[in-house]
C-alpha cells in the first residue's frame, strides 16, 4: 500500500512543478528550486496523499471492476489521486455572497490561498533577481539602436520560438517604442520583455555579440 501512496505522491509534486514552470519560462529551474516553490509542490503532494486516503476510505473504484485490495483498482486510485487531487480540493461545498462577490467555502479556500501565496513567493524572488540580471545585461544599450535588432537577433537564436509569441513580442516592442517612457526605463522594458521569451543567458549573449552596434 505505501507504493501507491509515494506514487499519488509523486504525480502531486510533478503537476505543482510543471505549473510553476510554465509559468516561470525564462528560468523555470530557479524558480522552482525556491522556498516557496517548495511549499506549493509540498501542498500539491499533501493534497494528492490525502485524496487517495479519502478515494480509499470511500471505496470509490471509478469504474474499475474488483475489490479495493485488487492491484488495478488501487493502481486507478492513485492516479486518479494523483492528477485529480487538486480538481477535488479546489471544489466549493457551498457559495457565500460577500458584498459583491461569491466566495467559495470548503477545501478550496484554504488551498487557493495557500497556494496562491506560495506562487506570489516565487514571483517575488523571481523579480528580484530578473530586475539585477537586466539591469546588469542591458547597461549602456541604447534603445533607439537596439529595439530592432537586439530582438531580431535573440528570436534567430533560439529554434521553437512559436509564431504567435513572436507575433506578441514584436506588438510589445512596438508599443514600447511609441510610448512615453524614458529611454532607460524603456531599455530595461525591452531587456525584461526579451527575457520572458529567451530567458536571461540567450539575452546576455545577444547583448554581447551585437556590441557596440546596439550601445
Amino acid at each position: 500500500m505505501f507504493w501507491y501512496y509515494v506514487v499519488a505522491g509523486v504525480i502531486g509534486a510533478g503537476v505543482a512543478i510543471g505549473e510553476l514552470v510554465s509559468r516561470y519560462r525564462d528560468a523555470p529551474v530557479r524558480a522552482v528550486f525556491t522556498f516557496p516553490a517548495a511549499v506549493y509542490i509540498g501542498v500539491n503532494a499533501g493534497a494528492s496523499l490525502a485524496a487517495l486516503a479519502i478515494t480509499r476510505a470511500f471505496d470509490w473504484k471509478f469504474g474499475v471492476s474488483g475489490t479495493s485490495m485488487d492491484r488495478d483498482v488501487r493502481w486507478t486510485q492513485a492516479l486518479v489521486a494523483g492528477f485529480g487531487a487538486i480538481a477535488l480540493f479546489r471544489s466549493s461545498f457551498f457559495i457565500v455572497r460577500v458584498g459583491d462577490q461569491d466566495v467559495g467555502m470548503g477545501p478550496s479556500t484554504f488551498l487557493t490561498n495557500i497556494l496562491g501565496a506560495a506562487d506570489r513567493g516565487v514571483d517575488r524572488l523571481r523579480a528580484d533577481e530578473r530586475s539585477k540580471i537586466v539591469g546588469e545585461v542591458m547597461k549602456d544599450v541604447d534603445f533607439a539602436k537596439a529595439y530592432q535588432s537586439l530582438p531580431a537577433y535573440a528570436l534567430g537564436l533560439m529554434q521553437n520560438v512559436e509564431p504567435e509569441v513572436q507575433a506578441q513580442l514584436g506588438r510589445q516592442v512596438e508599443a514600447l517604442r511609441g510610448g512615453s517612457i524614458p529611454d532607460p526605463a524603456r531599455v530595461l522594458l525591452l531587456g525584461l520583455l526579451l527575457m520572458n521569451v529567451v530567458g536571461g543567458a540567450v539575452l546576455d549573449s545577444a547583448v554581447k555579440a551585437l556590441g557596440d552596434t546596439i550601445k
